[in-house]
């Protein structure tokens, strides 16, 4: 248990401290605005992806795969057709920001060529699923994992940690959202919900509800 919360803690803390405006502005410095603009976006994805490695390895050595509960069917086929459709908005989402520019492949790929960074201008995105929640990404995973068919203390300790990291770094996000764009960022969240779509909170909550009902019901 020690070792999974040091390394999600730890994991955290460099998912963050990287994603810092002083941590980007430390490497400017030191490395120029060229390399920067090129290079950042694909390092902090890299080093997300490769620092998680002790975090996924640590819950499954680390914490006992005891089964909480199982949904049966039918309710797990409705519960793994929420999940596909999880992954599918998922997938739209990166889409409407550009999947390329947000992994940073785009912006490597000019550096490497010696090309100039093409200069396009900060837009909110505001449409597709961005109209219904301003944090889709946060959103359709939370989705994803709670509905989890079969959920284990692992599993269960994984989505607790992950939904206060999801809720926390939304909140630092809007802060700089705030930042970029002023007013029309705060139009925004008057307008469309941080986590949840407003029309669809209720549901959700009672549909995770009753699943987690079904499973402990039936299985315990």
């Amino acid at each position: 248990m020690f070792w999974f919360l040091a390394s999600f803690i730890i994991w955290a803390l460099v998912h963050s401290l990287t994603a810092a405006s002083s941590t980007k502005s430390a490497f400017r410095k030191q490395f120029g605005e060229r390399a920067y603009q090129g290079l950042y976006r694909l390092l902090y994805n890299v080093l997300s992806l490769v620092s998680f490695v002790p975090v996924l390895y640590a819950l499954w050595t680390q914490i006992p795969q005891v089964t909480l509960w199982t949904i049966p069917y039918p309710w797990r086929y409705i519960t793994m057709g929420i999940q596909l459709l999880a992954l599918g908005g998922l997938t739209l989402s990166l889409w409407q920001t550009d999947v390329w520019s947000f992994a940073g492949l785009r912006q490597a790929l000019h550096y490497l060529r010696g090309s100039a960074q093409p200069q396009l201008p900060d837009q909110l995105v505001v449409r597709g699923t961005y109209s219904w929640v301003r944090h889709p990404l946060y959103f359709f995973s939370l989705l994803f994992i709670w509905l989890n068919p079969d959920m284990t203390l692992a599993s269960l300790l994984f989505n607790i940690l992950a939904t206060l990291y999801f809720w926390i770094g939304s909140i630092y996000e809007e802060r700089r959202l705030l930042r970029a764009f002023g007013p029309t960022y705060e139009a925004y969240q008057q307008s469309v919900s941080r986590l949840f779509p407003r029309p669809m909170a209720i549901p959700v909550a009672i549909a995770i509800a009753i699943a987690i009902a079904i499973g402990i019901g039936i299985f315990q």
